[in-house]
């Protein structure tokens, strides 16, 4: 007989149903965060249980990838996707919710997600929290401009700020204190970036067929791998469509009869693709002529901040294409 198991994971327990092909409840019960006790109450089944399903949570690594070890087949089920079958149910609980995730896992209706290899995890998170320290790093380095501006009214630029012997001029007493605070957070913010950087180029080289990427004018290194590893194996996105959604390039709306009718969710997708392609769509834009044609005539019609996106999407496509069919960038293709 097939048996189907599904766990609601929280942040201290989880919820382990396991049903029969007839939707029959053979095990149910809270466990607490421990995959020792996970293992032993799926033990009797595990002859027989076709998949397990864990729902995609923040803390979904450490039981994901000991079940595999021990022999368990694992989906990670789309929370997002998974939320829109509850909204039929009109009671709903968490053991209503692993039972759930098991019965459309038997029904073979299961939207699953990407189980990332945990060889290459590491170095991806990695380099996500190099992109939050960039973020606290230029934080603090507007904190010390806008301090000098709006006490003394003096501009100071930014590649003033990062020189190695800058001194805060202008001000003193309390006012000097709170912006050598925030100079100290910034430079200590830039060694730790450089740290990451370094350990990252050391650890993994872009892949063969994803240093196509480099073609692209306006990837380097870091936005190469930060997409070869967001990105994985390019084979499981099924269409160009479906990769410039998931790097959130495309819009999330609702129309009928040329009326908005509502807005899907627009943070589905991966955040750091979408913060690489625009990243990358800036530099494009200053160095490759068609793609700043391109940028121009959307900016006429929009604003700034749209127009870089539709680069980015048009960036998104590219690598795409590059990526499946192994060639080199060519911006006529891009943007002609």
């Amino acid at each position: 007989m097939s048996l189907y198991c599904g766990i609601d994971l929280h942040s201290n327990n989880h919820v382990v149903v396991v049903i029969n092909e007839e939707d029959k409840r053979l095990y149910e019960k809270r466990l607490p965060n421990d995959l020792a006790e996970t293992l032993k109450a799926l033990e009797p089944f595990k002859d027989q249980l076709i998949s397990i399903i864990v729902e995609s949570t923040f803390n979904w690594y450490w039981l994901v990838d000991g079940l595999i070890d021990h022999g368990y087949n694992v989906e990670l089920a789309n929370p997002t996707a998974c939320s829109q079958q509850y909204s039929g149910l009109k009671y709903s609980d968490d053991k209503h919710d692993a039972f759930w995730l098991a019965h459309m896992r038997r029904l073979n209706i299961l939207p699953t997600g990407h189980i990332y290899p945990p060889e290459l995890r590491a170095v991806r998170d990695l380099l996500r929290r190099r992109l939050q320290l960039v973020g606290m790093r230029s934080m603090e380095l507007t904190s010390i401009q806008n301090q000098v501006w709006r006490s003394t009214g003096n501009r100071i630029k930014t590649g003033d700020i990062k020189l190695k012997n800058f001194t805060i001029p202008y001000l003193e007493g309390l006012l000097l204190q709170a912006a050598q605070a925030n100079l100290t957070l910034y430079r200590t913010l830039e060694y730790e970036v450089k740290q990451i950087e370094k350990t990252v180029l050391k650890e993994i080289d872009l892949s063969p067929e994803f240093k196509v990427l480099k073609t692209i004018i306006g990837v380097g290194d870091i936005l190469g791998m930060t997409i070869m590893l967001e990105t994985g194996d390019i084979n499981r996105f099924a269409t160009m469509g479906n990769y410039s959604s998931y790097c959130r390039c495309v819009k999330s709306v609702r129309i009928s009869n040329n009326k908005v009718k509502g807005k899907g969710n627009s943070k589905s997708g991966n955040k750091y693709l979408s913060w690489a392609f625009s990243e990358a769509a800036h530099f494009t834009v200053r160095y490759d002529d068609r793609a700043k044609r391109f940028y121009q005539r959307k900016t006429s019609k929009t604003n700034g901040i749209i127009a870089i996106r539709a680069v980015a999407h048009k960036l998104a496509r590219a690598s795409f294409c590059m990526l499946k069919n192994q060639t080199e960038y060519d911006s006529k293709l891009a943007f002609g």
